[in-house]
């Protein structure tokens, strides 16, 4: 059975809308501590043959932080995270996005430094990119007075 017509059934309700994710930046701040926390007591296993009978052995690699594994890691999105850090309400947390950010930043930038992470895909994500450029003025002159010989004549 419907609702009766002009009813007033919304004012009973006990909040509206959702939750906020984070309610304050130091929510933000512990929720991204914690999945650093989780990176480093994660680390990617890579898999290798070692000794003269090739013995195969898990080799614990970082894993790099990233601003998806940390929406993942808080059931959010990349989307909700710019949108958020771009809202007025994202103005009150623009300190302590900009800090995870950073971490984040550094911590892909100096695995790359150091080899644990691949330098060459790190650069891409991180925008970093290494551009010559080439000028010069190109000049074409045509040619006279030349005779070309052959050798077999």
């Amino acid at each position: 059975m419907a609702a009766p017509k002009d009813n007033e059934f919304w004012k009973l309700r006990s909040k509206h809308g959702r939750d906020k994710l984070f309610e304050t930046p130091g929510l933000l701040e512990e929720a991204a501590y914690e999945y650093f926390a989780w990176c480093q007591e994660n680390p990617w296993l890579k898999t290798d043959f070692r000794g003269k009978d090739a013995e195969q052995v898990d080799i614990p690699t970082p894993r790099p932080f990233t601003i998806r594994g940390l929406c993942l890691y808080c059931n959010a999105s990349e989307q909700f995270w710019r949108t958020f850090k771009a809202s007025q309400a994202g103005k009150d947390f623009l300190a302590v996005i900009t800090r995870i950010e950073d971490i984040i930043y550094t911590q892909k930038f100096e695995g790359a430094v150091v080899g644990a992470f691949n330098a060459n895909i790190i650069s891409r994500d991180l925008g970093l990119v290494d551009k010559k450029e080439l000028s010069g003025e190109l000049k074409l002159e045509q040619i006279t007075g030349m005779r070309i010989v052959s050798s077999n004549s």
